[in-house]
Protein backbone atom coordinates (compact mmCIF):
# COMPACT_ATOMS: atom_id res chain seq x y z
CA UNK A 1 0.00 0.00 0.00
CA UNK A 2 1.48 3.32 -1.07
CA UNK A 3 1.32 6.49 0.99
CA UNK A 4 -0.25 9.75 -0.22
CA UNK A 5 1.00 13.17 0.74
CA UNK A 6 1.07 13.19 4.57
CA UNK A 7 0.87 16.98 4.67
CA UNK A 8 -2.77 17.51 3.65
CA UNK A 9 -4.83 19.71 5.93
CA UNK A 10 -8.18 18.14 5.03
CA UNK A 11 -9.18 14.84 3.45
CA UNK A 12 -12.87 14.69 2.52
CA UNK A 13 -14.53 11.32 1.94
CA UNK A 14 -17.54 11.92 -0.28
CA UNK A 15 -18.12 14.52 -3.00
CA UNK A 16 -21.80 15.35 -2.54
CA UNK A 17 -23.21 18.67 -1.35
CA UNK A 18 -21.60 18.43 2.09
CA UNK A 19 -18.28 17.05 0.89
CA UNK A 20 -17.61 19.39 -1.99
CA UNK A 21 -18.69 22.44 0.07
CA UNK A 22 -16.15 21.43 2.72
CA UNK A 23 -13.46 21.06 0.06
CA UNK A 24 -14.20 24.35 -1.70
CA UNK A 25 -14.35 26.42 1.49
CA UNK A 26 -11.26 24.77 2.99
CA UNK A 27 -9.29 25.45 -0.20
CA UNK A 28 -10.58 29.02 -0.22
CA UNK A 29 -9.17 29.39 3.30
CA UNK A 30 -5.74 28.30 2.11
CA UNK A 31 -5.78 24.66 3.18
CA UNK A 32 -4.48 21.74 1.13
CA UNK A 33 -7.44 19.48 0.35
CA UNK A 34 -8.08 15.98 -0.98
CA UNK A 35 -11.63 15.21 -2.16
CA UNK A 36 -12.50 11.54 -2.65
CA UNK A 37 -15.64 10.46 -4.52
CA UNK A 38 -16.57 6.97 -5.75
CA UNK A 39 -18.94 8.20 -8.47
CA UNK A 40 -19.29 11.81 -9.66
CA UNK A 41 -18.69 15.02 -7.74
CA UNK A 42 -22.04 16.55 -6.86
CA UNK A 43 -23.36 13.30 -5.40
CA UNK A 44 -26.98 12.23 -5.17
CA UNK A 45 -28.41 15.75 -5.19
CA UNK A 46 -26.95 16.78 -8.52
CA UNK A 47 -27.08 13.47 -10.38
CA UNK A 48 -29.91 11.39 -8.90
CA UNK A 49 -31.90 13.67 -6.60
CA UNK A 50 -32.70 17.37 -6.20
CA UNK A 51 -31.76 18.67 -9.64
CA UNK A 52 -33.14 15.97 -11.98
CA UNK A 53 -36.38 15.61 -10.01
CA UNK A 54 -37.03 19.35 -10.17
CA UNK A 55 -36.34 19.25 -13.92
CA UNK A 56 -38.99 16.51 -14.23
CA UNK A 57 -41.40 18.58 -12.16
CA UNK A 58 -40.83 21.61 -14.39
CA UNK A 59 -41.40 19.53 -17.52
CA UNK A 60 -44.65 18.37 -15.92
CA UNK A 61 -45.60 21.98 -15.17
CA UNK A 62 -45.07 22.90 -18.82
CA UNK A 63 -47.26 19.95 -19.85
CA UNK A 64 -50.00 21.10 -17.47
CA UNK A 65 -49.74 24.66 -18.78
CA UNK A 66 -50.25 23.38 -22.32
CA UNK A 67 -53.27 21.32 -21.27
CA UNK A 68 -54.80 24.22 -19.36
CA UNK A 69 -53.77 27.11 -21.63
CA UNK A 70 -57.38 27.90 -22.53
CA UNK A 71 -58.11 29.19 -19.02
CA UNK A 72 -55.63 32.01 -19.75
CA UNK A 73 -57.15 32.76 -23.13
CA UNK A 74 -54.33 31.04 -24.99
CA UNK A 75 -55.18 28.53 -27.72
CA UNK A 76 -52.74 25.65 -27.49
CA UNK A 77 -52.78 21.99 -28.40
CA UNK A 78 -51.29 19.37 -26.12
CA UNK A 79 -49.96 16.51 -28.24
CA UNK A 80 -48.37 14.42 -25.49
CA UNK A 81 -45.03 13.97 -23.76
CA UNK A 82 -41.83 12.84 -25.49
CA UNK A 83 -40.19 11.21 -22.50
CA UNK A 84 -36.84 10.78 -24.24
CA UNK A 85 -36.79 14.51 -24.93
CA UNK A 86 -37.75 15.21 -21.32
CA UNK A 87 -34.80 13.07 -20.24
CA UNK A 88 -32.50 14.92 -22.64
CA UNK A 89 -33.61 18.23 -21.10
CA UNK A 90 -33.16 16.86 -17.57
CA UNK A 91 -29.76 15.37 -18.33
CA UNK A 92 -28.64 18.58 -20.02
CA UNK A 93 -29.34 20.58 -16.86
CA UNK A 94 -27.38 18.07 -14.77
CA UNK A 95 -24.48 17.99 -17.25
CA UNK A 96 -24.08 21.76 -17.31
CA UNK A 97 -24.02 22.01 -13.51
CA UNK A 98 -21.65 19.02 -13.29
CA UNK A 99 -19.16 20.62 -15.68
CA UNK A 100 -19.32 23.86 -13.71
CA UNK A 101 -18.64 22.05 -10.46
CA UNK A 102 -15.73 20.13 -11.97
CA UNK A 103 -14.27 23.44 -13.07
CA UNK A 104 -14.58 24.88 -9.57
CA UNK A 105 -12.82 21.89 -8.02
CA UNK A 106 -9.99 22.18 -10.53
CA UNK A 107 -9.64 25.96 -10.17
CA UNK A 108 -9.27 25.68 -6.39
CA UNK A 109 -6.36 23.23 -6.86
CA UNK A 110 -8.13 20.52 -4.86
CA UNK A 111 -6.68 17.04 -5.28
CA UNK A 112 -9.62 15.08 -6.66
CA UNK A 113 -9.49 11.30 -6.27
CA UNK A 114 -12.04 9.09 -8.02
CA UNK A 115 -12.64 5.82 -6.21
CA UNK A 116 -14.27 4.15 -3.22
CA UNK A 117 -12.55 5.28 -0.04
CA UNK A 118 -12.35 3.63 3.37
CA UNK A 119 -11.30 5.07 6.71
CA UNK A 120 -8.23 3.04 7.71
CA UNK A 121 -6.88 5.25 10.48
CA UNK A 122 -7.95 8.27 12.53
CA UNK A 123 -6.17 10.43 9.95
CA UNK A 124 -6.10 8.19 6.88
CA UNK A 125 -8.36 7.17 4.00
CA UNK A 126 -7.40 4.39 1.61
CA UNK A 127 -8.50 4.46 -2.04
CA UNK A 128 -7.49 1.77 -4.51
CA UNK A 129 -4.40 0.75 -2.58
CA UNK A 130 -3.22 4.30 -1.93
CA UNK A 131 -3.52 6.03 1.44
CA UNK A 132 -4.30 9.73 1.83
CA UNK A 133 -3.58 11.22 5.22
CA UNK A 134 -4.69 14.52 6.65
CA UNK A 135 -4.72 16.51 9.85
CA UNK A 136 -8.51 16.48 9.50
CA UNK A 137 -10.81 13.85 7.99
CA UNK A 138 -14.35 14.86 6.98
CA UNK A 139 -16.85 12.04 6.48
CA UNK A 140 -19.49 12.96 3.90
CA UNK A 141 -20.61 9.68 2.35
CA UNK A 142 -24.28 10.56 1.93
CA UNK A 143 -27.36 8.37 1.83
CA UNK A 144 -29.14 5.66 -0.15
CA UNK A 145 -32.78 4.85 -0.92
CA UNK A 146 -34.20 2.59 1.77
CA UNK A 147 -36.67 -0.23 1.35
CA UNK A 148 -38.80 -2.22 3.78
CA UNK A 149 -38.13 -5.71 5.20
CA UNK A 150 -39.17 -8.31 2.64
CA UNK A 151 -39.56 -5.72 -0.13
CA UNK A 152 -36.91 -6.48 -2.74
CA UNK A 153 -36.10 -3.72 -5.21
CA UNK A 154 -35.41 -5.17 -8.67
CA UNK A 155 -34.93 -1.91 -10.57
CA UNK A 156 -37.63 -2.81 -13.11
CA UNK A 157 -41.07 -3.31 -11.55
CA UNK A 158 -40.08 -2.38 -8.00
CA UNK A 159 -37.93 0.73 -8.17
CA UNK A 160 -36.40 3.55 -6.15
CA UNK A 161 -36.11 7.23 -7.08
CA UNK A 162 -32.74 6.56 -8.74
CA UNK A 163 -34.35 4.01 -11.07
CA UNK A 164 -37.32 6.30 -11.67
CA UNK A 165 -35.02 9.05 -12.94
CA UNK A 166 -33.41 6.64 -15.41
CA UNK A 167 -36.65 5.37 -17.00
CA UNK A 168 -36.76 5.57 -20.81
CA UNK A 169 -40.52 6.05 -20.80
CA UNK A 170 -43.20 7.00 -18.30
CA UNK A 171 -45.12 4.07 -16.81
CA UNK A 172 -48.85 3.98 -17.53
CA UNK A 173 -49.57 3.59 -13.84
CA UNK A 174 -47.63 3.62 -10.58
CA UNK A 175 -48.04 3.01 -6.88
CA UNK A 176 -45.82 5.29 -4.80
CA UNK A 177 -45.00 3.75 -1.43
CA UNK A 178 -44.42 6.70 0.89
CA UNK A 179 -46.18 10.05 1.14
CA UNK A 180 -43.19 12.10 2.23
CA UNK A 181 -41.21 14.60 0.17
CA UNK A 182 -39.82 12.16 -2.41
CA UNK A 183 -43.11 10.31 -2.83
CA UNK A 184 -45.19 13.46 -3.25
CA UNK A 185 -42.74 15.02 -5.70
CA UNK A 186 -42.66 11.96 -7.95
CA UNK A 187 -46.43 11.51 -7.74
CA UNK A 188 -46.88 15.14 -8.78
CA UNK A 189 -44.38 15.00 -11.65
CA UNK A 190 -45.64 11.67 -12.96
CA UNK A 191 -49.28 12.79 -12.88
CA UNK A 192 -48.38 15.86 -14.95
CA UNK A 193 -46.53 13.59 -17.40
CA UNK A 194 -49.56 11.33 -17.84
CA UNK A 195 -49.08 8.60 -15.23
CA UNK A 196 -52.02 7.24 -13.21
CA UNK A 197 -50.65 7.52 -9.64
CA UNK A 198 -51.68 6.19 -6.22
CA UNK A 199 -49.71 7.10 -3.08
CA UNK A 200 -49.70 4.68 -0.15
CA UNK A 201 -48.73 6.15 3.25
CA UNK A 202 -48.82 4.37 6.60
CA UNK A 203 -49.04 7.61 8.58
CA UNK A 204 -52.36 9.48 8.91
CA UNK A 205 -51.56 12.18 6.33
CA UNK A 206 -49.28 13.16 3.47
CA UNK A 207 -46.15 15.12 4.39
CA UNK A 208 -46.70 14.13 8.01
CA UNK A 209 -43.66 16.13 9.17
CA UNK A 210 -45.25 19.37 7.99
CA UNK A 211 -47.90 21.47 9.73
CA UNK A 212 -51.22 19.62 9.63
CA UNK A 213 -52.90 22.51 7.82
CA UNK A 214 -50.30 22.25 5.04
CA UNK A 215 -50.86 18.50 4.73
CA UNK A 216 -54.61 18.92 4.44
CA UNK A 217 -54.23 21.62 1.78
CA UNK A 218 -51.94 19.37 -0.25
CA UNK A 219 -54.38 16.47 0.04
CA UNK A 220 -57.21 18.67 -1.26
CA UNK A 221 -55.06 19.77 -4.19
CA UNK A 222 -54.04 16.19 -5.00
CA UNK A 223 -57.70 15.09 -4.98
CA UNK A 224 -58.48 17.89 -7.43
CA UNK A 225 -55.60 16.74 -9.64
CA UNK A 226 -56.89 13.14 -9.39
CA UNK A 227 -53.76 11.89 -7.64
CA UNK A 228 -55.09 9.04 -5.52
CA UNK A 229 -53.69 8.44 -2.06
CA UNK A 230 -54.29 6.04 0.79
CA UNK A 231 -53.22 7.39 4.20
CA UNK A 232 -53.15 5.39 7.42
CA UNK A 233 -52.73 2.30 5.23
CA UNK A 234 -49.56 0.33 6.00
CA UNK A 235 -48.02 -1.70 3.18
CA UNK A 236 -48.33 -5.46 3.59
CA UNK A 237 -46.86 -7.12 0.51
CA UNK A 238 -46.19 -6.81 -3.21
CA UNK A 239 -46.51 -9.47 -5.88
CA UNK A 240 -45.17 -9.25 -9.43
CA UNK A 241 -47.70 -9.79 -12.19
CA UNK A 242 -47.43 -10.13 -15.96
CA UNK A 243 -48.32 -6.47 -16.40
CA UNK A 244 -46.54 -5.06 -13.33
CA UNK A 245 -47.19 -5.32 -9.61
CA UNK A 246 -50.02 -6.00 -7.19
CA UNK A 247 -49.64 -4.07 -3.93
CA UNK A 248 -51.60 -5.29 -0.92
CA UNK A 249 -52.31 -3.00 2.02
CA UNK A 250 -53.10 -3.88 5.61
CA UNK A 251 -56.73 -4.99 5.66
CA UNK A 252 -56.53 -6.71 2.29
CA UNK A 253 -57.05 -3.83 -0.16
CA UNK A 254 -55.03 -4.38 -3.34
CA UNK A 255 -53.82 -1.95 -6.01
CA UNK A 256 -52.37 -2.99 -9.35
CA UNK A 257 -49.98 -0.86 -11.38
CA UNK A 258 -47.12 -1.06 -13.83
CA UNK A 259 -44.47 -0.12 -11.25
CA UNK A 260 -44.05 0.33 -7.52
CA UNK A 261 -41.86 3.28 -6.52
CA UNK A 262 -40.39 2.72 -3.05
CA UNK A 263 -40.04 6.15 -1.40
CA UNK A 264 -39.81 5.29 2.30
CA UNK A 265 -36.84 7.48 3.16
CA UNK A 266 -33.07 7.39 2.91
CA UNK A 267 -30.47 5.62 5.03
CA UNK A 268 -26.87 6.67 5.79
CA UNK A 269 -24.03 5.25 3.69
CA UNK A 270 -21.63 4.16 6.43
CA UNK A 271 -21.59 0.36 6.33
CA UNK A 272 -18.22 -1.23 5.56
CA UNK A 273 -16.35 2.07 5.42
CA UNK A 274 -14.23 1.48 8.52
CA UNK A 275 -15.87 4.12 10.68
CA UNK A 276 -16.57 2.02 13.76
CA UNK A 277 -13.21 0.25 13.52
CA UNK A 278 -11.54 3.65 13.94
CA UNK A 279 -13.68 4.59 16.95
CA UNK A 280 -16.40 6.65 15.22
CA UNK A 281 -19.69 6.08 17.05
CA UNK A 282 -22.68 5.03 14.96
CA UNK A 283 -26.35 4.73 15.90
CA UNK A 284 -28.64 3.01 13.39
CA UNK A 285 -25.89 3.64 10.86
CA UNK A 286 -25.76 7.40 11.45
CA UNK A 287 -22.54 9.11 12.59
CA UNK A 288 -22.99 10.74 15.98
CA UNK A 289 -21.45 14.19 16.36
CA UNK A 290 -21.64 17.11 18.74
CA UNK A 291 -23.21 20.42 17.71
CA UNK A 292 -19.93 21.43 16.08
CA UNK A 293 -20.00 18.29 13.93
CA UNK A 294 -17.06 16.63 15.66
CA UNK A 295 -17.12 12.87 16.04
CA UNK A 296 -15.63 11.32 19.16
CA UNK A 297 -12.35 10.79 17.29
CA UNK A 298 -10.05 13.86 17.35
CA UNK A 299 -9.69 15.39 13.90
CA UNK A 300 -12.59 13.41 12.40
CA UNK A 301 -15.74 15.33 11.40
CA UNK A 302 -19.01 14.40 9.70
CA UNK A 303 -21.46 16.36 7.52
CA UNK A 304 -24.62 15.78 5.49
CA UNK A 305 -27.04 12.89 5.39
CA UNK A 306 -24.93 10.62 7.60
CA UNK A 307 -25.47 13.02 10.52
CA UNK A 308 -28.89 12.58 12.23
CA UNK A 309 -31.35 15.29 11.22
CA UNK A 310 -32.89 16.70 8.06
CA UNK A 311 -31.55 14.97 4.97
CA UNK A 312 -31.38 18.03 2.76
CA UNK A 313 -28.67 19.05 0.31
CA UNK A 314 -28.56 22.64 1.56
CA UNK A 315 -28.13 21.42 5.14
CA UNK A 316 -25.12 19.33 4.11
CA UNK A 317 -23.74 22.22 2.06
CA UNK A 318 -23.91 24.61 5.02
CA UNK A 319 -22.43 21.99 7.34
CA UNK A 320 -19.52 21.61 4.94
CA UNK A 321 -18.82 25.35 5.06
CA UNK A 322 -19.16 25.27 8.85
CA UNK A 323 -16.64 22.45 9.28
CA UNK A 324 -14.09 24.08 6.97
CA UNK A 325 -14.36 27.32 8.94
CA UNK A 326 -14.19 25.46 12.25
CA UNK A 327 -11.01 23.69 11.15
CA UNK A 328 -9.59 27.08 10.12
CA UNK A 329 -10.26 28.43 13.62
CA UNK A 330 -12.95 30.93 12.58
CA UNK A 331 -15.39 29.71 15.26
CA UNK A 332 -18.57 29.91 13.13
CA UNK A 333 -22.00 30.05 14.76
CA UNK A 334 -23.62 26.66 15.36
CA UNK A 335 -26.23 25.81 12.71
CA UNK A 336 -29.80 25.96 14.04
CA UNK A 337 -31.52 22.86 12.62
CA UNK A 338 -34.94 24.49 12.97
CA UNK A 339 -33.65 27.43 10.93
CA UNK A 340 -33.14 25.29 7.82
CA UNK A 341 -35.75 25.90 5.08
CA UNK A 342 -37.88 22.97 3.92
CA UNK A 343 -39.64 22.75 0.55
CA UNK A 344 -41.58 20.00 -1.21
CA UNK A 345 -41.61 20.88 -4.91
CA UNK A 346 -44.87 19.23 -5.90
CA UNK A 347 -47.86 21.11 -7.32
CA UNK A 348 -48.81 22.97 -5.22
CA UNK A 349 -45.48 23.54 -3.47
CA UNK A 350 -45.22 23.25 0.31
CA UNK A 351 -42.63 25.37 2.14
CA UNK A 352 -41.90 25.79 5.82
CA UNK A 353 -39.55 27.29 8.38
CA UNK A 354 -39.28 26.63 12.08
CA UNK A 355 -41.94 24.98 14.23
CA UNK A 356 -45.33 23.61 13.26
CA UNK A 357 -48.29 24.84 15.30
CA UNK A 358 -48.38 21.52 17.17
CA UNK A 359 -44.64 21.63 17.97
CA UNK A 360 -44.86 25.26 19.09
CA UNK A 361 -47.72 24.46 21.49
CA UNK A 362 -45.76 21.49 22.80
CA UNK A 363 -42.69 23.66 23.38
CA UNK A 364 -44.29 26.88 24.67
CA UNK A 365 -47.75 25.81 25.85
CA UNK A 366 -51.03 26.03 23.93
CA UNK A 367 -52.02 29.31 25.59
CA UNK A 368 -48.72 30.94 24.59
CA UNK A 369 -49.03 30.36 20.84
CA UNK A 370 -50.85 32.56 18.31
CA UNK A 371 -51.43 31.77 14.63
CA UNK A 372 -52.78 33.59 11.61
CA UNK A 373 -53.51 32.24 8.15
CA UNK A 374 -53.62 34.45 5.05
CA UNK A 375 -55.43 32.84 2.11
CA UNK A 376 -53.81 33.31 -1.30
CA UNK A 377 -57.21 34.17 -2.80
CA UNK A 378 -56.50 37.71 -1.56
CA UNK A 379 -53.11 37.89 -3.29
CA UNK A 380 -53.07 39.43 -6.75
CA UNK A 381 -50.10 37.49 -8.18
CA UNK A 382 -51.53 34.20 -6.89
CA UNK A 383 -54.79 34.94 -8.67
CA UNK A 384 -52.84 35.68 -11.85
CA UNK A 385 -51.16 32.29 -11.47
CA UNK A 386 -54.50 30.68 -10.58
CA UNK A 387 -53.04 29.01 -7.52
CA UNK A 388 -54.72 28.24 -4.20
CA UNK A 389 -53.03 28.03 -0.83
CA UNK A 390 -52.04 30.13 2.15
CA UNK A 391 -49.34 31.60 4.35
CA UNK A 392 -49.59 30.56 7.99
CA UNK A 393 -47.59 32.18 10.79
CA UNK A 394 -46.96 30.68 14.21
CA UNK A 395 -45.95 33.12 16.92
CA UNK A 396 -45.12 33.02 20.61
CA UNK A 397 -47.49 35.44 22.39
CA UNK A 398 -45.71 38.78 22.86
CA UNK A 399 -42.70 37.29 21.13
CA UNK A 400 -41.18 36.36 17.76
CA UNK A 401 -42.55 34.28 14.92
CA UNK A 402 -41.33 30.70 15.38
CA UNK A 403 -42.96 29.08 12.35
CA UNK A 404 -43.84 30.00 8.76
CA UNK A 405 -45.86 27.55 6.63
CA UNK A 406 -46.85 28.08 3.00
CA UNK A 407 -48.76 26.18 0.33
CA UNK A 408 -49.19 27.28 -3.28
CA UNK A 409 -47.50 27.46 -6.66
CA UNK A 410 -44.00 28.97 -6.43
CA UNK A 411 -44.01 29.44 -2.65
CA UNK A 412 -40.48 28.01 -2.71
CA UNK A 413 -39.48 31.48 -3.93
CA UNK A 414 -40.81 32.95 -0.66
CA UNK A 415 -38.71 30.70 1.55
CA UNK A 416 -35.76 33.12 1.54
CA UNK A 417 -37.72 35.86 3.30
CA UNK A 418 -39.32 33.30 5.61
CA UNK A 419 -35.83 32.08 6.53
CA UNK A 420 -34.69 35.60 7.43
CA UNK A 421 -37.85 36.20 9.47
CA UNK A 422 -37.33 33.04 11.50
CA UNK A 423 -33.57 33.27 11.94
CA UNK A 424 -33.66 36.94 12.92
CA UNK A 425 -36.40 36.15 15.45
CA UNK A 426 -38.58 38.86 13.92
CA UNK A 427 -41.69 40.11 15.68
CA UNK A 428 -44.84 40.69 13.59
CA UNK A 429 -44.44 44.48 13.73
CA UNK A 430 -40.89 44.19 12.34
CA UNK A 431 -42.11 42.57 9.12
CA UNK A 432 -45.47 44.38 8.88
CA UNK A 433 -43.60 47.66 8.37
CA UNK A 434 -41.61 46.35 5.39
CA UNK A 435 -42.70 47.30 1.87
CA UNK A 436 -43.44 44.29 -0.33
CA UNK A 437 -43.51 44.76 -4.11
CA UNK A 438 -46.86 44.65 -5.89
CA UNK A 439 -48.04 42.42 -7.41
CA UNK A 440 -45.89 39.66 -5.92
CA UNK A 441 -46.53 36.63 -3.78
CA UNK A 442 -44.24 38.11 -1.13
CA UNK A 443 -47.16 40.42 -0.36
CA UNK A 444 -48.88 37.36 1.10
CA UNK A 445 -46.17 37.26 3.77
CA UNK A 446 -46.60 40.97 4.36
CA UNK A 447 -50.39 40.65 4.68
CA UNK A 448 -50.04 37.75 7.12
CA UNK A 449 -47.72 39.83 9.28
CA UNK A 450 -50.06 42.82 9.13
CA UNK A 451 -52.82 40.56 10.44
CA UNK A 452 -50.60 39.15 13.19
CA UNK A 453 -49.52 42.68 14.15
CA UNK A 454 -53.17 43.58 14.68
CA UNK A 455 -53.78 45.62 11.54
CA UNK A 456 -55.18 43.30 8.89
CA UNK A 457 -56.05 44.91 5.56
CA UNK A 458 -56.91 42.23 2.99
CA UNK A 459 -58.15 39.75 5.61
CA UNK A 460 -61.81 39.44 6.56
Amino acid sequence: MTQGNPGHDVVVLGGGSGGYATALRAAQLGMSVVLIEKDKVGGTCLHRGCIPTKALLHAGEVADNAREAEQFGVQATFNGVDFKAVNAYKDGVVSKLYKGLQGLIKSRKITYVEGAGKLVGPNAVEVGGKTYTGKNIVLATGSYSKSLPGLEVDGEKIITSEHALALDSAPASAVVLGGGVIGCEFASAWKSLGVDVTIVEALPRLLAAEDEQSSKALERAFRKRKIAFKVGKPFEKVEKTKSGVKVTLQGGEAIEAEVLLVAVGRGPVTDGLGYEAQGVRLERGFVITDERLRTGVPGVWAVGDIVPGLQLAHRGFQQGIFVAEEIAGLNPAVIDEAGIPRVTYCEPEVGSMGLTEAKAKEQYGADKVETVTYDLTGNGKSQILKTAGFVKLVRVADGPVVGVHMVGARVSELIGEAQLIYNWEAWPADVASLVHGHPTQTEALGEAFLALAGKPLHVH
